[in-house]
Parts: C-alpha cells; sequence; structure tokens
C-alpha cells in the first residue's frame, strides 16, 4: 500500500494511492484513524483494515488533493551521517566505523510539495536526497535479521541543511532542524511494494540539473543495522522517521558552493516509491512570533 495524509475540501484524513486516485478509507469506516502516526500505534489490524477498505472506499483525483507529510509530527526524527562513499569522499572524513546519528527537531517536518524556508539567518542552505524508513511497532533491542519486522515502510526525504549552523555547534541538530527543513513523502509506502530497501535508485535534482544520483545498496549502515545500533540503546516508538544519509553531490562540496536560492527547485526521486518536490523562498517574516 501506498498511505497517504491529504487534505480534500477543508479536511485531512488518510488515504491509500491507487494509480493516480487516492481510495478515501475514512469515508467508508469510522474504524480507521484519520492520522497515520494513530494507524500505526493501532497495529497490524489496523493496517489490514485500511487495506480491506480501499476496495469499497471513493476515489478521489490526487491532483485534487493536498498532499501532507504522511506523518506530520513524528515522535522522533532521526538521521545518519557519512553513509555513503562518496559523500564521505566529498567531505574529506575518513569512512565511520560507527554509524554517526543525530536528530532533527520534529518540528521541521514538511510536506512533500511545500515550500522550504530559506533562512534570514543564513545563506549556506543545501539538499541532501535521502532514503527514509518508519518504525511501526514499539520495540527495544531488535537484531538486523529480524528489523524488517518492525518497519512500517518507506518514504522520501530531503535533510535540508543549514551548513554554517551545522558546523558552528558541536552537533548537527541545529543545522538539521530549522523549520521547513524536513520534506517527507509523498506517502508511505509499504515493505511489500518496496522489495528490496537495499537496492533502489536515488536522484536529487536542482531546477532539473542532477546533482545526487545512487543506489541504496551503497549505504555503509543498511536500514536493518540502524534498527539494530538504535533499538540498543532506546524503544524505538511507532511514527519515529528514520533517514538513512545522503550520497554524494551536496552543494556544499562544489568548489564554489552552489547553496540553494530562493526560486530553486528540489526534487528527490526514489524508484519505487515517488518523487518529493520542494520550492526555496525567502522566510517568511510572519515567523518571528511569540504566541
Amino acid at each position: 500500500m501506498k498511505i497517504a495524509t491529504f487534505t480534500h475540501q477543508g479536511n485531512t484524513r488518510l488515504g491509500v494511492v491507487v494509480g493516480e486516485e487516492i481510495a478515501d478509507v475514512c469515508a467508508v469506516t469510522s474504524d480507521l484513524p484519520r492520522e497515520l502516526l494513530s494507524l500505526l500505534a493501532a497495529g497490524p489490524a489496523a493496517l489490514e483494515l485500511a487495506a480491506r477498505a480501499t476496495d469499497k472506499a471513493p476515489r478521489i483525483a490526487l491532483s485534487q488533493v493536498r498532499l501532507e507529510a504522511p506523518i506530520r509530527r513524528p515522535p522522533e526524527f532521526l538521521a545518519i551521517g557519512l553513509n555513503y562513499a562518496d559523500h564521505v569522499a566529498e567531505t574529506g572524513r575518513d569512512k565511520p566505523q560507527f554509524p554517526i546519528f543525530f536528530n532533527k527537531q520534529t518540528s521541521c517536518v514538511n510536506g512533500p510539495y511545500d515550500p522550504i524556508h530559506m533562512p534570514r539567518v543564513s545563506t549556506a542552505l543545501d539538499y541532501e536526497g535521502e532514503l527514509g524508513f518508519v518504525i511501526g511497532r514499539r520495540c527495544r533491542h531488535v537484531s538486523r535479521e529480524r528489523a524488517h519486522e518492525v518497519i512500517a515502510g518507506y518514504l522520501i526525504v530531503n535533510d535540508v541543511s543549514v551548513r554554517d549552523w551545522q558546523r558552528r555547534a558541536a552537533t548537527m541538530t541545529l543545522g538539521k532542524s530549522f523549520d521547513t527543513h524536513g520534506p517527507t513523502g509523498p506517502w508511505l509506502v509499504t515493505p511489500d511494494e518496496i522489495g528490496d530497501p537495499h537496492n533502489l535508485e536515488l536522484r536529487t535534482l536542482v531546477n532539473g540539473e542532477e546533482r545526487q544520483h545512487a543506489n541504496t545498496r551503497l549505504l555503509f549502515f543498511n536500514c536493518f543495522e540502524q534498527v539494530e545500533t538504535l533499538s540498543t540503546v532506546f524503544t524505538l516508538q511507532p511514527g519515529t522517521i528514520i533517514s538513512t544519509g545522503t550520497p554524494g553531490g551536496v552543494a556544499a562540496a562544489m568548489k564554489p558552493p552552489r547553496w540553494l536560492r530562493p526560486g530553486d527547485t528540489v526534487r528527490v526521486e526514489i524508484e519505487r516509491i515517488g518523487f518529493i518536490e520542494n520550492r526555496v523562498v525567502e522566510e517568511p517574516p510572519g515567523t518571528a512570533r511569540i504566541e
């Protein structure tokens, strides 16, 4: 299944994407949660209910709905650095012997086609096209051999990075967590439709120009190894997003750097999932507020 969060006629809810349409499964039964996070927390029976409801659900053309981030406020948003050889090489760093994890604040989550803000405090705005996966079951101490059992599905992530703020701090959190800097989507694809997550083509394009092209088989630490490492340390919760790292081709490594600018469009494509596409805009003045 391709499970999406969408808004239509002012109402936001879950749907299942079928071709160029979305099946409005929440219109069929009131037993389904309207949010993906709640659906995952409800367990496998809820996913089966959504699958059964798909055939009976009314269809809406995708062109008539607004696709939202599949999980708009995940319990955690984790990512890994330096996980492709060509990205390690372009940074001048050594291959990590242990995975380098960091967190993106969940307030950075953004829709698959929503604008990315150019921060008023920086001009060093960069893209990072990545495969992401979502935890579907509360779990701890999961071996890599069983890790596939706790993954609910896969999506695309643009790990947008503000490089000067990333380098300014001892951790990467600040440079990775600006509002709007976590576009995800366009939907969650369940593992049965993905097959091998470690053999997917990934491309990032800026204004139509290919900047990144890799295959997930080149990951140093694959999805299952990442689950093993993280779950050794803490309990993983349903809805947690884990972004698996970016390949070479980031703007920061170019000479001179080719930072994103307002008006640029970043498109990240991953085989068997689809694409997300976000336009860079100036950070609006209304973001300064006290509520």
